[in-house]
C-alpha cells in the first residue's frame, strides 16, 4: 500500500513537471524571434511594394483618360457619383461614367490582389505563416514595443528595396 501511495504521488510530480514544461514552451512560443520579425516585414513590404505599382497605373489611368480629362474632372465624378442630382449638375456624360466606371473596377480589383497576395503570403508557411501572423499581429496590438520593432522592420525593407529600385534605374540610365 506504501509503494503504491509513493507512486502515486512520483506520478502526480511528473505530471506537474510536465505541465510546467508544457506551460513554460507556450510562453516561449509566444516569443517573437528577429527571423518572424523579419518574415512579418517582409510579408508587409511585398504587399506594400505590389500595392504601389498598381497605385501607380490607377494613378496613370486617372491622369490620362482621354475621356475624364485628368484628375480634376475625376474628382468632381467622384463627388458627384451616386447622386443622379449631382450628376446632372456636373453634366456628367455618359463616356465619363463608363471611363469612370472602369476606375472604379480597377480599384475594386486592386483591393482583390493586395488581399489575395497577403493572404496567400501568409498561409504560406516558408514565408510567414498564419501563427506566425497572428502571434505578431497580437503582439503589436498588445505591447507599443513590438509595434514599434516591426514598422521599424518594415521601414528598413522599403528602405533596402528602394534603394535596390535606384540601382536599377541607375544601371538602366547608364545603358
Amino acid at each position: 500500500m506504501k509503494r503504491l501511495f509513493v507512486l502515486a504521488i512520483l506520478l502526480a510530480g511528473l505530471l506537474n513537471v510536465n505541465a510546467y514544461a508544457q506551460t513554460e514552451a507556450e510562453a516561449n512560443s509566444d516569443e517573437i524571434t528577429e527571423e518572424e520579425l523579419e518574415k512579418f516585414a517582409a510579408m508587409e513590404d511585398s504587399v506594400m511594394a505590389f500595392y504601389e505599382r498598381k497605385n501607380e497605373e490607377l494613378v496613370d489611368m486617372i491622369k490620362n483618360n482621354e475621356t475624364i480629362e485628368g484628375a480634376g474632372r475625376y474628382n468632381e465624378i467622384k463627388a458627384a457619383w451616386g447622386d443622379d442630382e449631382k450628376m446632372e449638375a456636373a453634366n456628367v456624360t455618359d463616356e465619363e461614367k463608363e471611363a469612370y466606371q472602369e476606375i472604379l473596377d480597377f480599384m475594386e480589383e486592386l483591393a482583390k490582389e493586395v488581399r489575395e497576395l497577403k493572404t496567400n503570403i501568409i498561409m504560406d508557411k516558408d514565408q510567414l505563416g498564419a501563427a506566425t501572423y497572428n502571434k505578431i499581429n497580437k503582439a503589436m496590438k498588445e505591447d507599443p514595443e513590438v509595434k514599434e520593432k516591426v514598422d521599424t522592420k518594415i521601414a528598413e525593407k522599403k528602405e533596402e528595396r528602394e534603394a535596390r529600385s535606384g540601382e536599377e534605374s541607375d544601371a538602366t540610365d547608364a545603358e
